[in-house]
Formats: structure tokens, sequence, C-alpha cells
């Protein structure tokens, strides 16, 4: 049912889903930052800004997403 890994595969797995959790994380943060700022700031929360600040959150859904392809091609190249 499920294709056994070899260590380089598993630590190539973990390194990707750590480094998409990562970006998720960093844009959550920036977000939550820039907006209880405007609001300590009375200031108007602009829908440009937050969409700059989430591209880092959509592409840690990508990487996530795709973490099993990303890990097996690092794992090749690392192996290379």
């Amino acid at each position: 049912m499920f294709a056994r890994m070899d260590a380089s595969e598993r630590g190539a797995l973990m390194l990707v889903r750590f480094i998409a959790l990562g970006l998720i994380g960093w844009s959550v943060a920036e977000l939550a930052l820039y907006v209880v700022g405007c609001r300590l700031n009375h200031a108007d929360v602009q829908i440009t800004k937050c969409v700059v600040r989430s591209l880092p959150l959509l592409a840690g859904l990508a990487v996530l997403v795709n973490a099993k392809k990303l890990a097996g091609w690092i794992s090749n190249i690392l192996d290379d």
C-alpha cells in the first residue's frame, strides 16, 4: 500500500515540509502583524499589501501539496 522510503527520501521530505510550513507561518505572522498595526494606528487595511504578504503562504501551500514529488527530486539530485 505505502511505498517504502529510504533515509535520504525521508530526510528530503522532512526538509521540504519544514520549508513549506516555515513559509506558511512566516506569511501568517506577517499578515497578522500588518493587520494589528493598521488597527492600532487607525489606518485602513489595504488589499494589495495583504495580497503581497500572502504570496509566501500560497508558495508554502504549493510546496506542501507537491512535497513528495519535490522530495524525490531533491533526493535524486543529492544521490547523484
